[in-house]
C-alpha cells in the first residue's frame, strides 16, 4: 500500500474524533484520538492500547514502569457516528459555499 492511500484513509479521522475499537483486544472501546500519524496510517486513542514501558529516571522525570497508549492502525476503529453514537463510515461532500466537509454515511449528519 502506498503512502498516498494511507494519507487519504487517516483524513477521515481527525484529532480530537470519537471512535470505537472494530478488532484486537481492546474491541468495543470508545475513545478520543488524542493524535493522528497520516504517514504511518496510525492513531493514538486515549484509554486503548495501553502498553508499559520500563523507563530509566532521568533529570527530569523519574525512573519506573509508565502506562502509555500505543498507536493502533486506522483501518480497526471506526467513527462514532453523532446522531446515533454507533460506528459508521466517513464521506466527503462540498457545501453551497465551497468547502468540503466530512459526514456520516449511516445518518447522512454533518461531522466538521
Amino acid at each position: 500500500m502506498g503512502r498516498a492511500a494511507k494519507g487519504g484513509r487517516i483524513k477521515r479521522i481527525r484529532k480530537g474524533d470519537n471512535v470505537i475499537v472494530l478488532t484486537g483486544r481492546d474491541k468495543g472501546k470508545r475513545g478520543s484520538v488524542l493524535k493522528a500519524m497520516p504517514r504511518e496510517g496510525r492513531l493514538i486513542v486515549q484509554g486503548v492500547n495501553i502498553v508499559k514501558r520500563h523507563t530509566r529516571p532521568s533529570q527530569t522525570q523519574t525512573g519506573g514502569i509508565v502506562e502509555k497508549e500505543a498507536p493502533i492502525h486506522v483501518s480497526n476503529v471506526a467513527l462514532l457516528d453523532p446522531a446515533s453514537d454507533k460506528p459508521t463510515r466517513v464521506g466527503f461532500r462540498m457545501l453551497e459555499d465551497g468547502r468540503k466537509v466530512r459526514y456520516a454515511k449511516a445518518s447522512g449528519e454533518l461531522i466538521d
